[in-house]
């Protein structure tokens, strides 16, 4: 190996080193506790090895409901958000007057804390004794019913769920796209006009192609995002999710470890094993779309 090159090696020594002790050595440790069976947390003690732990948490209800919960909030605000923040960075670009100003108002929910946005949320869409809420007032000027959104239905609970996701995920979104777009080459629209070209040809000829790597970026991590949600549930139901009938994956996890049935890391350990395995084969699938359909 010549001087350069260990230079380079030295460089990235603190990088590495940092790597390993606190992402490779972790997830060695998540596979040795995922396959530990009975294992004891006060004693460090267990008494087998093999895949039992995952039988039980893919047995679980609990889990079960987790992972519904994660799919359908994966599947429904992925594909909306990324096209809603497509749509408003279009209509940005588009714009002249005063867009420092709309850019702006769009980010605000973005550097938000996101417990304060979810309790906002929570004011507008919960049915108590002592008000309906301003979405139930808006509902019934129309002439629908009542529906208490975080205690009632669970379409309803999911529908506030996504809508929250959606609003918090959204501002980056726009952020992204609207610098993506900015980048564009403004003579490919001159020459389109030229040719008479119409805004929708222009749109699927010329934009999206070129904005393509970004909107593969948002799409995956969105994606992984959206599977690992947690706090956007808390923020919206509280703590007691699997009550509320609105866990999720990673709050599945965390009950296994600190929740009230808590004290069980082998049980913690397999779910999340299988949460790795299943973002990272849908990450690598959105990649190699990506590379078939990104054009640079």
């Amino acid at each position: 190996m010549n001087r350069h090159g260990m230079k380079a090696w030295l460089y990235l020594l603190p990088a590495l080193l940092f790597l390993s002790i606190f992402m490779i050595y972790p997830l060695i440790d998540v596979f040795v506790y995922s396959a530990e069976e009975g294992y004891n947390f006060a004693s460090q003690t267990y008494f087998g090895t093999g895949l039992y732990n995952y039988s039980y948490v893919l047995h679980d209800p609990y889990f079960l409901q987790a992972v519904k919960n994660t799919f359908l909030l994966v599947i429904i605000t992925v594909p909306l958000s990324t096209g809603l923040a497509l749509l408003i960075s279009l209509g940005l670009s588009s714009i002249r007057a005063l867009r420092d100003l709309y850019q702006t108002v769009f980010f605000l929910p973005y550097v938000t804390n996101t417990l304060a946005v979810g309790l906002v949320f929570m004011i507008l869409f919960q049915k108590t004794e002592y008000t309906d809420g301003l979405i139930n007032l808006l509902i019934g000027l129309f002439g629908g019913p009542s529906v208490d959104f975080i205690d009632g239905p669970y379409w309803a609970k999911m529908f506030v769920l996504c809508f929250y996701t959606i609003w918090v995920v959204m501002p980056f979104k726009i952020l992204i796209l609207t610098s993506a777009l900015a980048s564009v080459n403004q003579d490919y629209y001159k020459t389109a006009r030229v040719d008479g070209t119409s805004k929708l040809r222009t749109f699927t000829r010329i934009t999206l192609p070129m904005i393509s790597p970004m909107v593969f970026y948002l799409v995956i991590t969105g994606f992984i995002g959206a599977f690992k949600a947690y706090s956007d549930a808390v923020a919206l139901f509280g703590t007691d999710l699997n009550a509320a009938g609105m866990n999720t994956i990673v709050g599945y996890v965390y009950d296994m470890l600190y929740g009230d049935s808590g004290g069980f890391p082998s049980y913690a350990s397999a779910a999340a094993i299988i949460l790795f395995a299943i973002v990272l084969t849908i990450t690598c699938i959105n990649l190699l779309v990506s590379k078939k359909h990104v054009h640079y």
